[in-house]
C-alpha cells in the first residue's frame, strides 16, 4: 500500500476527482456476507441557487469487494463538492456512485439520511453479571480500542454480536480487549473477531458489527455475517 494522502500533510482539499480516491486491496473476508457502512457527516455542496447545503451521506460498500477506499482520500474527494452546484440530489449520488465503483470494481449504494436507525436492545457485557450470554441475544461491548496501522492513532468503537450459540462473557471481554494495541483497519478488526468466534463456537449463525467513532467527519462501520438477511443496520448509539 502506497497511499497518496494517509499519514501525509495535505494543504489543498478542494481539488478532487475519482483520481484522488486511493484503492486498498482487501484481505480475505472470513464471512460470507457483509457491508461496510460509511457515514460522511460533513458533505457540503451548492444547490441551484448557489446556497451551501450540508448533508449526511451514507455509503454502503460490500465486504466481498476485492478493493475498498482509503478513508482520507475519500474525505478529500467528498470535500471537493463544496463549491459545485447541483439542481438535484440524484445528480450528486450518481457521480459519487460512478466514481467509487470505478475504483473498487463493485456495486455500492448511496443515500442521504436525516437520522440513524435505533440501536437494538442488547446485553451489555461490560456490565452484566451473566457468565454466559444466551443464544440469539444481541450483545454489546463498549470501549473497544484498536490502532490505525498507518498513523498509529487509536480508534474506538462499540462491538455488537449476535450468535446462535451461548457465548462466554469472560472470553468475549478478553478477546475485545486484546485488540487495544492491534494495528489494523476497522474492517480487518471485525473480520478477525468474526473468524475467532466462528472457529471457537462453530456457529451456524453469526453476525458481528463494529460501530466506530468518526474521525475527520467520517465513520466506518463494518458488518460481517454468515446470513444474507442482516440483523444489524446503520444505527448509532453515540456520536449522533
Amino acid at each position: 500500500m502506497n497511499p497518496k494522502f494517509l499519514g501525509k500533510k495535505t494543504n489543498n482539499y478542494s481539488k478532487g476527482s475519482f483520481k484522488s480516491l486511493d484503492p486498498i486491496q482487501r484481505k480475505i473476508s472470513y464471512s460470507k456476507y457483509g457491508i461496510d457502512f460509511w457515514n460522511a457527516y460533513e458533505f457540503n455542496y451548492l444547490d441551484k441557487y448557489n446556497i451551501p447545503i450540508l448533508k449526511l451521506l451514507e455509503i454502503r460498500i460490500p465486504s466481498n469487494s476485492k478493493i475498498t477506499i482509503e478513508s482520507k482520500s475519500l474525505k478529500i474527494y467528498l470535500n471537493s463538492f463544496y463549491n459545485k452546484t447541483f439542481h438535484k440530489e440524484a445528480e450528486i449520488l450518481k457521480i459519487i456512485k460512478r466514481d467509487l465503483e470505478h475504483i473498487i470494481k463493485s456495486s455500492v449504494k448511496l443515500r442521504f439520511i436525516t437520522k440513524f436507525d435505533n440501536e437494538p436492545k442488547c446485553i451489555e457485557i461490560n456490565k452484566t453479571r451473566l457468565k454466559m450470554v444466551p443464544a440469539n441475544n444481541p450483545l454489546k461491548f463498549s470501549g473497544f480500542r484498536s490502532i490505525c496501522p498507518v498513523t498509529s492513532q487509536p480508534d474506538f468503537a462499540n462491538i455488537y454480536v449476535l450468535c446462535n450459540k451461548k457465548l462466554d462473557v469472560s472470553f468475549l471481554c478478553e478477546l475485545f480487549i486484546s485488540f487495544k494495541e492491534t494495528g489494523e483497519f476497522h474492517e480487518q478488526c471485525v473480520d478477525n473477531i468474526f473468524k475467532i468466534l466462528n472457529e471457537k463456537y462453530k456457529c451456524s449463525s453469526l453476525e458481528v458489527m463494529g460501530r466506530f467513532m468518526r474521525r475527520g467527519g467520517i465513520d466506518i462501520n463494518p458488518l460481517r455475517s454468515s446470513n444474507k438477511k442482516l440483523f444489524f443496520n446503520n444505527f448509532r448509539f453515540f456520536n449522533q
